[in-house]
Protein backbone atom coordinates (compact mmCIF):
# COMPACT_ATOMS: atom_id res chain seq x y z
CA UNK A 1 0.00 0.00 0.00
CA UNK A 2 1.29 3.52 -0.87
CA UNK A 3 2.12 5.57 2.37
CA UNK A 4 2.85 9.29 2.94
CA UNK A 5 3.09 11.69 5.82
CA UNK A 6 2.02 14.79 5.96
CA UNK A 7 3.34 18.04 7.89
CA UNK A 8 1.34 20.77 8.84
CA UNK A 9 -1.75 18.37 7.64
CA UNK A 10 -4.44 20.16 9.80
CA UNK A 11 -4.01 23.68 8.00
CA UNK A 12 -6.23 24.50 5.25
CA UNK A 13 -3.88 22.83 2.40
CA UNK A 14 -2.52 20.26 4.16
CA UNK A 15 -5.85 18.59 5.11
CA UNK A 16 -7.01 18.74 1.67
CA UNK A 17 -3.85 16.93 0.86
CA UNK A 18 -4.78 14.80 3.42
CA UNK A 19 -8.40 14.27 2.06
CA UNK A 20 -7.45 13.46 -1.84
CA UNK A 21 -4.23 10.67 -0.84
CA UNK A 22 -6.19 9.01 1.47
CA UNK A 23 -9.00 8.75 -1.73
CA UNK A 24 -6.43 7.82 -4.07
CA UNK A 25 -5.58 4.66 -1.60
CA UNK A 26 -3.07 5.93 0.59
CA UNK A 27 -2.06 5.36 4.20
CA UNK A 28 -1.79 9.12 5.75
CA UNK A 29 -0.11 9.82 8.53
CA UNK A 30 -1.34 13.30 9.86
CA UNK A 31 1.85 15.34 11.52
CA UNK A 32 0.92 18.70 13.18
CA UNK A 33 1.40 20.26 16.66
CA UNK A 34 -2.15 20.68 17.42
CA UNK A 35 -3.46 17.07 18.44
CA UNK A 36 -7.33 18.45 18.87
CA UNK A 37 -7.58 19.49 14.97
CA UNK A 38 -5.59 16.13 14.37
CA UNK A 39 -7.77 13.99 15.80
CA UNK A 40 -10.84 15.84 14.75
CA UNK A 41 -9.30 15.02 10.94
CA UNK A 42 -8.49 11.66 11.76
CA UNK A 43 -11.73 11.16 12.00
CA UNK A 44 -13.35 12.04 9.15
CA UNK A 45 -10.45 10.52 6.80
CA UNK A 46 -10.06 6.43 6.22
CA UNK A 47 -6.80 4.88 7.06
CA UNK A 48 -5.27 7.74 8.68
CA UNK A 49 -2.87 8.17 11.55
CA UNK A 50 -2.56 10.95 13.95
CA UNK A 51 0.88 11.99 14.50
CA UNK A 52 1.04 14.96 16.94
CA UNK A 53 4.39 16.12 16.65
CA UNK A 54 6.87 19.21 17.18
CA UNK A 55 8.10 19.20 13.68
CA UNK A 56 11.02 21.42 14.62
CA UNK A 57 12.39 19.18 17.35
CA UNK A 58 14.08 15.76 15.80
CA UNK A 59 13.33 13.18 18.25
CA UNK A 60 9.68 14.26 18.51
CA UNK A 61 10.07 13.31 14.94
CA UNK A 62 11.52 10.66 14.75
CA UNK A 63 9.06 8.91 17.63
CA UNK A 64 6.23 9.66 15.13
CA UNK A 65 7.62 8.06 11.91
CA UNK A 66 8.15 4.79 14.25
CA UNK A 67 4.81 5.03 15.34
CA UNK A 68 3.86 5.23 11.80
CA UNK A 69 5.00 2.06 11.24
CA UNK A 70 5.82 2.24 6.88
CA UNK A 71 8.33 3.01 5.33
CA UNK A 72 6.59 6.22 3.61
CA UNK A 73 6.24 6.32 0.11
CA UNK A 74 5.90 10.58 -0.18
CA UNK A 75 6.46 12.66 2.23
CA UNK A 76 4.85 16.60 1.97
CA UNK A 77 6.09 19.41 4.39
CA UNK A 78 3.59 22.00 4.72
CA UNK A 79 3.80 22.96 8.44
CA UNK A 80 3.98 26.51 8.34
CA UNK A 81 3.48 29.94 10.36
CA UNK A 82 3.97 33.53 9.99
CA UNK A 83 4.42 36.31 12.08
CA UNK A 84 3.38 39.90 10.87
CA UNK A 85 5.17 43.14 11.63
CA UNK A 86 7.74 45.31 9.95
CA UNK A 87 11.07 44.49 10.19
CA UNK A 88 12.61 47.35 12.43
CA UNK A 89 9.73 45.86 14.77
CA UNK A 90 10.46 42.23 14.41
CA UNK A 91 10.43 40.33 17.76
CA UNK A 92 13.67 38.25 17.45
CA UNK A 93 11.92 34.95 18.82
CA UNK A 94 9.41 35.39 15.94
CA UNK A 95 11.67 35.65 13.15
CA UNK A 96 13.55 32.53 15.06
CA UNK A 97 10.17 30.67 14.98
CA UNK A 98 9.31 31.10 11.69
CA UNK A 99 12.75 29.98 10.27
CA UNK A 100 12.43 27.13 12.23
CA UNK A 101 8.50 26.15 11.29
CA UNK A 102 9.03 26.76 7.67
CA UNK A 103 12.52 25.85 6.64
CA UNK A 104 14.39 23.98 9.66
CA UNK A 105 11.17 21.69 9.72
CA UNK A 106 11.68 20.22 6.53
CA UNK A 107 15.11 19.37 6.72
CA UNK A 108 14.80 17.35 9.89
CA UNK A 109 11.22 15.51 8.50
CA UNK A 110 12.75 15.22 4.87
CA UNK A 111 16.17 13.90 6.28
CA UNK A 112 14.67 11.23 8.41
CA UNK A 113 12.02 9.78 5.82
CA UNK A 114 14.60 10.08 3.26
CA UNK A 115 16.78 7.70 5.02
CA UNK A 116 13.96 5.06 5.21
CA UNK A 117 13.15 5.93 1.54
CA UNK A 118 16.78 5.82 0.28
CA UNK A 119 16.48 2.00 1.92
CA UNK A 120 13.88 1.35 -0.70
CA UNK A 121 15.48 2.91 -3.35
CA UNK A 122 12.05 5.29 -4.04
CA UNK A 123 10.26 7.93 -2.76
CA UNK A 124 8.97 11.22 -3.91
CA UNK A 125 9.13 14.56 -1.39
CA UNK A 126 7.04 18.01 -2.13
CA UNK A 127 7.94 21.32 -0.25
CA UNK A 128 5.13 23.68 -0.20
CA UNK A 129 6.91 27.24 -0.55
CA UNK A 130 5.53 30.36 -1.31
CA UNK A 131 5.41 32.95 -4.17
CA UNK A 132 6.92 34.92 -1.30
CA UNK A 133 9.95 32.98 -1.29
CA UNK A 134 10.67 34.09 -5.22
CA UNK A 135 11.80 37.43 -5.75
CA UNK A 136 8.72 39.17 -4.72
CA UNK A 137 8.32 39.23 -0.76
CA UNK A 138 5.56 40.72 0.86
CA UNK A 139 5.95 43.14 3.04
CA UNK A 140 5.61 43.42 6.95
CA UNK A 141 5.80 39.63 6.88
CA UNK A 142 8.81 39.39 8.98
CA UNK A 143 10.72 35.93 8.55
CA UNK A 144 8.28 34.33 6.05
CA UNK A 145 9.73 34.93 2.77
CA UNK A 146 13.62 34.30 3.92
CA UNK A 147 12.41 30.93 4.81
CA UNK A 148 9.95 29.60 2.26
CA UNK A 149 13.09 30.90 -0.37
CA UNK A 150 15.53 29.03 1.66
CA UNK A 151 12.69 26.10 1.38
CA UNK A 152 13.07 26.43 -2.90
CA UNK A 153 16.75 26.35 -2.52
CA UNK A 154 16.83 23.51 -0.01
CA UNK A 155 14.43 21.43 -2.21
CA UNK A 156 16.67 21.84 -5.20
CA UNK A 157 19.64 20.66 -2.95
CA UNK A 158 18.07 17.60 -1.95
CA UNK A 159 17.15 16.75 -5.35
CA UNK A 160 20.67 16.80 -6.76
CA UNK A 161 21.87 14.64 -3.85
CA UNK A 162 18.94 12.65 -3.26
CA UNK A 163 17.70 11.73 -7.27
CA UNK A 164 20.38 9.13 -7.49
CA UNK A 165 18.95 7.07 -4.17
CA UNK A 166 15.41 6.97 -6.41
CA UNK A 167 13.89 9.67 -4.40
CA UNK A 168 12.34 12.85 -6.43
CA UNK A 169 12.05 16.45 -5.06
CA UNK A 170 10.22 19.39 -6.04
CA UNK A 171 8.90 22.28 -4.63
CA UNK A 172 4.81 23.76 -5.02
CA UNK A 173 4.73 27.70 -4.70
CA UNK A 174 0.89 28.51 -3.77
CA UNK A 175 -0.03 32.19 -4.42
CA UNK A 176 -3.42 33.95 -3.33
CA UNK A 177 -4.79 30.80 -1.77
CA UNK A 178 -7.99 31.05 0.08
CA UNK A 179 -7.13 28.51 3.03
CA UNK A 180 -5.29 28.26 6.22
CA UNK A 181 -3.19 31.32 7.15
CA UNK A 182 -4.48 33.14 4.43
CA UNK A 183 -7.99 32.82 4.79
CA UNK A 184 -8.10 35.63 6.68
CA UNK A 185 -8.00 37.78 4.23
CA UNK A 186 -10.66 36.78 2.17
CA UNK A 187 -13.14 37.27 4.49
CA UNK A 188 -13.79 41.25 3.49
CA UNK A 189 -15.40 41.77 0.22
CA UNK A 190 -13.60 44.80 -0.45
CA UNK A 191 -9.73 43.03 0.09
CA UNK A 192 -10.71 39.88 -1.80
CA UNK A 193 -11.86 41.74 -4.61
CA UNK A 194 -8.47 44.05 -4.77
CA UNK A 195 -6.62 40.62 -4.85
CA UNK A 196 -8.72 39.46 -7.56
CA UNK A 197 -7.87 41.65 -9.99
CA UNK A 198 -4.30 41.37 -9.50
CA UNK A 199 -4.21 37.73 -11.07
CA UNK A 200 -4.84 37.51 -14.96
CA UNK A 201 -7.50 34.82 -13.97
CA UNK A 202 -9.25 36.69 -12.11
CA UNK A 203 -9.64 34.59 -9.04
CA UNK A 204 -8.75 33.70 -5.89
CA UNK A 205 -6.91 30.29 -5.62
CA UNK A 206 -8.28 27.37 -3.64
CA UNK A 207 -6.81 24.53 -1.69
CA UNK A 208 -7.44 21.97 -3.62
CA UNK A 209 -5.92 23.77 -6.83
CA UNK A 210 -2.87 23.58 -4.66
CA UNK A 211 -3.39 19.80 -3.66
CA UNK A 212 -4.19 18.54 -7.19
CA UNK A 213 -0.99 19.78 -8.29
CA UNK A 214 0.54 17.41 -5.17
CA UNK A 215 -1.71 14.83 -6.51
CA UNK A 216 -0.15 15.54 -9.93
CA UNK A 217 3.60 15.38 -8.48
CA UNK A 218 2.96 12.63 -6.72
CA UNK A 219 1.67 10.31 -9.93
CA UNK A 220 3.95 8.44 -12.22
CA UNK A 221 2.54 11.29 -15.02
CA UNK A 222 4.89 13.60 -13.05
CA UNK A 223 8.02 10.34 -12.91
CA UNK A 224 10.70 12.95 -14.76
CA UNK A 225 10.07 16.21 -12.91
CA UNK A 226 12.52 16.64 -10.40
CA UNK A 227 14.06 19.71 -8.90
CA UNK A 228 11.62 22.00 -10.11
CA UNK A 229 9.48 24.50 -7.91
CA UNK A 230 5.84 24.90 -9.92
CA UNK A 231 4.26 28.33 -9.24
CA UNK A 232 0.16 27.61 -8.78
CA UNK A 233 -0.76 31.32 -8.63
CA UNK A 234 -3.20 31.56 -11.68
CA UNK A 235 -0.12 33.76 -13.38
CA UNK A 236 0.01 36.42 -10.46
CA UNK A 237 3.97 36.72 -10.78
CA UNK A 238 4.19 37.48 -13.92
CA UNK A 239 1.74 40.27 -13.69
CA UNK A 240 3.98 43.39 -12.59
CA UNK A 241 3.20 44.80 -16.20
CA UNK A 242 -0.15 43.54 -17.11
CA UNK A 243 -1.75 47.37 -16.06
CA UNK A 244 0.57 49.57 -17.23
CA UNK A 245 -1.06 51.33 -20.59
CA UNK A 246 1.08 50.70 -23.79
CA UNK A 247 -1.23 52.53 -26.23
Amino acid sequence: MKSILITGASGGIGSEIAIQTAADGYKVGLIDLNEEKLNELQSKIPNSIALPTDVTDEDSVNESIKKFGDTPSALVNCAGIVRFGSLLEQNIQDFKDVIEVNLLSSFIVSCATAKLMKEKGTGNIINISSISGGKHPAIHSGAYAAAKAGLVMLSEQMSLEWGKLGIRVNAVSPGFIDAGMSASHYQDAEERKKREVMVPIQRIGTADDIAKVVMFLLSEDSSYIHGENILVDGGVMNSVLANIRRS
